[in-house]
């Protein structure tokens, strides 16, 4: 019995001998890129998704469930698949060149994005928003550091918060269709389901009547 685990061991120090070997590590960096990937966005999604369905969705428990694993393993897969493709053209155009330029951080994720996010659904459509919010904030930080615009005498970021504050709620009060579906569900929470109640029931308790 006791030999019984020496195969076992025997793999494992192959397994780890293998991590070790410095030819194959810019492989084995793409593969973990696609575990981390494939982690990460379980992690991030699930309980968005729990959230998100319970508190919006209607249908059966098993619906429900059935939607939040449907859009965690959509998330998570689309992750470890953009990954595992910026990683790896990453990893083939230095090779080819014979350096890492900056252009190539830009070419891969240029094509990553457009082979795995392309397909314009509401996990992708997240995904984007958030990015583009943070390359917003990101460019204009960027620009400060280069001289291409003056340094702020004052913080900015008042101004920021007021002007989408206000474009956000002239979209949902006059152009709503043009928002995304789950900023919709929950402004319509926040602003709408507020005006209508009949009772206690629904004006403390709960949003909505059940009996409704």
């Amino acid at each position: 019995m006791a030999g019984g685990g020496d195969p076992l061991r025997a793999l494992l120090r192959a397994a780890n001998a293998l991590l070790q070997q410095r030819r194959y590590r810019a492989a084995l960096a793409v593969l973990k890129g696609f575990r981390n990937g494939a982690v990460y966005g379980a992690k991030v999604r699930a309980p968005h998704a729990l959230v998100m369905t319970f508190l919006f969705k209607s249908g059966s428990l098993r619906e429900k469930l059935k939607a939040i694993a449907q859009a965690t393993y959509t998330h998570s897969r689309n992750l470890a698949y953009f990954v595992f493709t910026y990683k790896g053209l990453m990893a083939l155009q230095s090779r080819l060149q014979g350096k890492k330029i900056p252009f190539h951080s830009f070419f891969a994720a240029c094509i990553g994005g457009w082979l795995v996010f392309g397909d314009n659904n509401p996990i992708n459509s997240q995904i984007i928003m958030y990015l583009l919010s943070r390359i917003l904030f990101g460019l204009s930080r960027l620009a400060v550091e280069k001289g291409y615009i003056p340094q702020p005498k004052q913080d900015p970021f008042p101004l920021v918060a007021a002007l989408i504050w206000g474009t956000v709620l002239w979209l949902f009060e006059y152009h709503r269709h043009t928002l995304q579906p789950s900023l919709q569900s929950s402004m319509t929470y926040l602003y709408d389901d507020s005006n209508t109640w009949h009772d206690i029931s629904d004006f403390l308790i709960y949003n909505k009547r059940t009996d409704q």
